[in-house]
Order: C-alpha cells, then structure tokens, then sequence
C-alpha cells in the first residue's frame, strides 16, 4: 500500500469533482471548489472521520470493499477505480460492466438537457436518470427494482410497458430491445447480470426466446419512435444517443421536427404525425406537474 500517493489520489479527485457532479446544490456560501470530505464519505457510505483519516494517512488499510465503495463514492471511471486498487496494495478488481453511478461528463451534459426529454440507460437497459420532460413523456422508468429496472425484462413480462407505442410498432420494438440485450451478452459475457436477465426471460417469455433464437443484429440507425401519449395523443419522436464506452452509458435525447410543409402523408407533413409532434411535445411541458 502505498498510503501517501493514496491519501494524494484521494484528495484530488474529490477536488475535481462538483457539486453539480453528483446532484448536491452550490450554494453561494459554499467556499470550496469540489467536494468536502463528509461529501464524499456520505456518497461512499462511510463515515467523515474514516475518510479523513485515509486523507490525512492514518488509520488502518482500507479494504477492496472499501475502495470500491470509494470508487463509486467519487464517482470514479473504470481506470481510475483500477488505479485506486492497485494504491491500496490490491489486484485491479474484475471488469464486470455495473454502471449504477453517472459518470461526471455524462452528468453535466445531461443536466443541460432541459427542453427535450433526455435519460441515461446503461447497457442492462435500466434507466438511470431521467429529467423531467423524458418523466411526462414516458413515466418514470427509475422507480423499478430488480430484474424490472431493465427495460427488456418489462416489455417481455409487463403488458402495461407496452401502452405507450401502437400496436403495430410491438414486434419491432420487441426486436430492437432483443438486439440491444444480445449486444451487451456479446461485449459482456461474464457479467453475471446480463446472463442472469437472458435466462429469465428464456424461461419467462416465448416471445423472447423466439426472437433470440434468430440473433437480431441493429445498426446504429434509430428509427423515429412512436409514442401514444394518453394525453396529448400521437407524437413521431426522433433519438439521439450519446455513447460513454467506458462506462457502458448511453444518454438519449427526444426530438420533435417543427412542423413544416411536404408530401401527403410523410412525416412533418400536415395530417402526418410528424407534422404535430413539435406542438405536442410542447404542450407536454405546460402540462407539466399535473401529469406527475
């Protein structure tokens, strides 16, 4: 254990990180530029004064249990995490891909997405933030435990995650989540998690299980979604995905084209539901909270 550069190490990324970072207000009273101590140990789910003592050098070795709930506490990436391990006298942990924690540069961007729905999804398919317009227009998808926070076990077991999208739209949307399952059991394949979701779903859905049998493949290319809203009515959104590789998180943003002219039934052109998405999803917003 190298106590000195661990202590250092420590210190500087609580530096580095904001408040802003991990979703704690910057009063103006606030004199520090990152994080406090009793911040971090609160995120870390340790008390103040045994993280001060690991700052200041003294105390006992912490434990791998320890750094890694550090690790998360500070909100650490993949190499960083390794780096802190490797300080502590450990062996680098394994890589298994469990991203509960939004990285810092993911979380500032998405905390700049105010006026369209906006979620961060980790490669389970679980939602693991979502801001305000993306909680109307969708619910909130945060709520669930379980197996239930992956978007792919709900649509195969749950008939009410199906309620927003027109029937006809089922069997592809059906694929789509398959294929996007498929891809993190092929990037992952000792991640216990992601072999234990395949399984139950092999047992629980012959949907799936049918769909799985022919290895759905999806390109990057994302179709425009449709989402019946039960009230503001039909909405042809179009998403754009922002990929962290490190920490297997996707941030996706909804849009609406403002309606404009074209031909006879292609979307944003009158009568076609393109043509009205803009004004719905604006209308959406002024909803607002009656709909929370």
């Amino acid at each position: 254990m190298d106590r000195a550069e661990l202590a250092d190490f420590l210190r500087t990324r609580r530096e580095a990180l904001q408040p802003e970072d991990v979703g704690l207000p910057r009063t103006r009273r606030r004199r520090t530029g990152g994080l406090r101590r009793e911040e971090v140990a609160a995120l870390s789910s340790v008390s103040t004064d045994y993280y001060s003592r690991i700052e200041q050098q003294r105390g006992p070795r912490p434990s791998e249990q320890m750094l890694a709930a550090l690790a998360q506490g500070l909100r650490l990436s993949l190499d960083e995490r390794d780096h802190l391990f490797r300080l502590g006298g450990y062996d680098t942990p394994k890589r298994v891909s469990r991203t509960d924690h939004i990285n810092p540069g993911m979380q500032r961007i998405f905390q700049r997405m105010d006026d369209s729905p906006a979620q961060i999804i980790n490669h389970l398919g679980e939602t693991l933030a979502q801001n305000r317009l993306s909680t109307l227009l969708i619910g909130d998808q945060t709520r669930h435990t379980g197996m239930a926070r992956s978007l792919a076990f709900r649509w195969f077991t749950d008939p009410t995650e199906r309620q927003l999208f027109p029937a006809d739209d089922h069997a592809q949307h059906g694929r789509t989540v398959t294929a996007q399952l498929l891809a993190a059991h092929t990037r992952h394949p000792d991640d216990p998690r992601v072999t234990g979701l395949v399984e139950a779903l092999l047992k629980r859905s012959e949907e799936f299980a049918d769909i799985w049998r022919r290895h759905p493949v999806i390109g990057p290319y994302c179709a425009p979604k449709l989402i019946e809203h039960p009230r503001v009515g039909l909405m042809e959104l179009h998403g754009q995905s922002l990929i962290d590789p490190d920490q297997s998180q996707v941030l996706t943003v909804f849009t609406a084209s403002p309606g404009s002219p074209g031909s006879p039934g292609s979307p944003g052109s009158p009568g076609s539901p393109g043509s009205e998405s803009y004004d719905r999803l604006q209308f959406l917003s002024v909803l607002g909270d009656q709909l929370l």
